[in-house]
């Protein structure tokens, strides 16, 4: 392989990297899954389970019921082991996510904010090149946790029916409503609802082109956590990082996907050199070299860059999904960054164990989202309602400024309800 593509930053090349990152976004609007997910999602809301069955028929290649039998997978120690490691860890750090609620006492009123649970979720589970199981445990288990009483998971059969891991990872999720179904169709079944497969209130996960394009498509009849894109690292390290650690965590996420960004920021040239020698190095004994060539050779780079400031201007425009800080002070050089889906500070902290057993979430924004958006969390499966009661007093004080706002805004039934508090002291009743 050809060394990484280099460049300094600031720079020309630096710009029309970055418009390159930002241009593989194009698959949350590519024309042919959109068109694919509206095709899915008209005709399943019309014909339900007669559509769903033609739907899966062509694109699942199975026929029959849609949903699984719950059965549990015959698994490794070593798997059982690991799962349960990162169930308790997630567990462990989700939980700090729950939030009460707020409350305040003001006037004889009160204000509060009730946090309540989603009533039901569908979980969309990959099954493309492989099963992603982790993908199961990091959907389910914030579900869980936030007290959502409904889950259901929807994975292509292929995933369920050849994954002892998946299966496993279901049954001790306690997950019983299981959808062997794929693709956008999956996504339109679970948003619109059909015979068999019970609309849901959110769809969280990632997918395909497709999956994306339906998600993007359902948003608003449902929620979403988000518009999944190609994964993607940034890297930002000094002349102390290790050239094989760093090489390594960029191969790791190239290898996810052709349309993988891995990309390295120093300010050290010759950890520039070193990091793309140990790259081509790696990569020629690399099981999955084909795929993670290709997203190197099209998405990867190395940014050197002529000051720290420099390399942080760069990274936060990219607002990678994953960014990790290899440098003598990691956790201090970790504050200075705010746009990043998740940070892995200090060379022991590969975003690999991110995806796996760290404790934090794995579905990440993408794409340059991580601007606004968030890892999923417990917080994703809750609603905040206000609730609001007023005492008399407070009400007969508040009228009049009410009455204001309604005769500025030019809503005299607003006046009216709020002058009614005013002329019969607030009611009798808080």
């Amino acid at each position: 392989m050809m060394p990484m593509r280099t460049f300094p930053i600031p720079s020309r090349e630096a710009e029309a990297h970055l418009s390159l990152l930002a241009r593989r976004s194009r698959a949350l609007f590519d024309g042919e899954a959109a068109s694919v997910a509206g095709r899915a999602l008209v005709q399943i809301r019309r014909e339900g389970d007669r559509a769903l069955e033609r739907w899966r028929r062509r694109y699942d290649g199975v026929t029959g019921p849609v949903r699984a039998v719950p059965r549990s997978g015959n698994v490794s120690p070593e798997f059982r082991r690991a799962f349960e490691n990162t169930a308790r860890r997630l567990t462990a750090f989700h939980s700090l996510q729950k939030t009460p609620g707020a409350r305040l006492a003001i006037a004889g009123s009160v204000l509060e904010e009730r946090v309540v649970p989603l009533d039901s979720v569908g979980v969309y589970i990959p099954g493309g090149e492989a099963p992603y199981v982790s993908t199961a445990v990091m959907t389910i288990l914030p579900a869980r946790i936030a007290g959502v009483p409904r889950i259901a998971a929807a994975t292509p059969p292929r995933a369920y029916d050849g994954s002892e891991e998946l299966r496993y990872a279901l049954a001790r999720l306690g997950v019983t409503e299981i959808y062997r179904m794929g693709g956008a169709h999956a996504i339109a079944a679970l948003a619109a609802g059909t015979q068999s497969v019970p609309a849901v209130a959110k769809i969280v996960g990632p997918g395909n082109r497709f999956v994306t394009a339906a998600k993007r498509l359902v948003s608003g009849l449902v929620g979403i956590d988000g518009l999944a894109g190609p994964t993607e690292v940034a890297i930002f390290a000094d002349a102390s990082a290790d050239p094989e650690r760093v090489a390594a965590d960029l191969l790791a996420q190239a290898e996810h996907d052709v349309e993988a960004a891995a990309v390295l920021v120093t300010t050290s040239g010759k950890l520039a050199r070193e990091v793309s020698q140990a790259v081509s190095r790696r990569l020629s004994d690399l099981p999955t070299r084909r795929r993670a060539g290709r997203a190197i050779s099209r998405y990867g780079a190395i940014g050197v860059a002529s000051s720290a400031a420099a390399a942080v201007s760069f990274l936060e425009r990219f607002a990678p999904e994953h960014l990790g800080i290899q440098t003598r002070r990691s956790r201090r050089d970790a504050r200075l960054f705010c746009r990043a889906g998740a940070v892995f500070a200090g060379e022991a902290s590969s975003e690999v164990f991110g995806d796996y057993v760290a404790g934090s979430n794995h579905v990440l924004p993408t794409n340059g989202t991580a601007r606004f958006a968030s890892a999923l969390s417990v917080r994703d499966f809750v609603r905040r309602v206000p609730v609001v009661s007023l005492s008399p007093g407070d009400a007969a004080n508040l009228a009049p400024l009410a009455e204001t706002w309604a005769r500025v805004e030019g809503l005299p039934a607003h006046g009216a309800a709020a002058s009614l508090r005013r002329e019969r002291g607030g009611g009798g009743r808080p």
